[in-house]
């Protein structure tokens, strides 16, 4: 049942902000309030991990956008579970769209990554979601569901995972799924996980939505029973981010 799951909503800064913007949103999300009954995080670009951490309130934890599969090496340019700990974040983003459409990260990629993730210790938002051109070819299932697979079948310990779904054709676009098109999808990954994990994890799981999620549409997308929470993109970097993470407060 949906009342035994903690939300949760992560703040996706993606590839913005400095120190100064970064100071005005850490001084709204320290003032509040933010919903006790909700889990927050919040995913700054990589050079600011450490700063947001230090400067942001203990009751929000810290993401990395992306890491890599292995501990350390001759990787220019990434960064490993490790280092994310150790400037205190707890959490890392694995398989956004971005990483995948953009960068061409494959789903066997994303599940060695979230393997790997979890076994440093790492709490993993994993991320699935399908193109336009699949929703409309009736494609969402498949896409979903194989993604939902290359990453479930790394996953050592599932109280660490959320997933997230995030249909690409309403990431940053203005479009959003409505809230019965959230719940569908949200459902029939939880109808999958129960089929192919076990029906313990698909009770437990937390499945956020993500894809321009706002102020205006949070609390009807919230109040479905199966949206466990959202992964928040542009809207994280303004105050109405505080109004998202409290869709849920009476």
């Amino acid at each position: 049942m949906a009342s035994q799951r903690k939300f949760v909503v992560g703040g996706n800064w993606k590839m913005n902000g400095d120190k100064a913007s970064i100071d005005g949103i850490i001084a709204f999300l320290n003032a509040g309030p933010l919903d006790e009954n909700a889990e927050v995080i919040v995913a700054p670009a990589t050079p600011y991990l450490d700063y947001v951490r230090s400067k942001v309130n203990a009751n929000v934890a810290v993401a990395a956008q992306n890491c890599y599969k292995v501990g350390k090496g001759a990787f220019t340019g990434e960064i490993s579970p490790s280092m994310i700990k150790d400037v205190g974040a707890t959490w890392v983003i694995l398989g956004h769209s971005e990483r995948r459409h953009v960068f061409g990260e494959s789903d066997e990629l994303i599940g060695e990554k979230v393997k790997f993730a979890l076994s440093e210790g790492l709490n993993v938002i994993a991320c699935i979601g399908e193109k336009l051109e699949e929703r409309e070819a009736g494609k969402t299932n498949e896409v979903v569901f194989r993604q939902t697979k290359a990453i479930a079948d790394n996953v050592s310990d599932w109280k660490r995972v959320v997933l997230a779904y995030e249909p690409v054709w309403a990431i940053g676009t203005g479009k959003t799924a409505t809230p019965d098109q959230a719940q569908e999808v949200h459902d029939s990954l939880r109808k999958w996980v129960s089929e192919n994990v076990s029906s313990e994890v698909a009770q437990n799981v937390r499945i956020q939505y993500g894809g321009s999620v706002n102020a205006a549409n949070c609390k009807e997308l919230g109040a479905k029973p199966d949206v466990d929470g959202f992964l928040v993109g542009g809207a994280s970097l303004k105050p109405d981010f505080v109004t998202i993470v409290n869709a849920r407060k009476a």
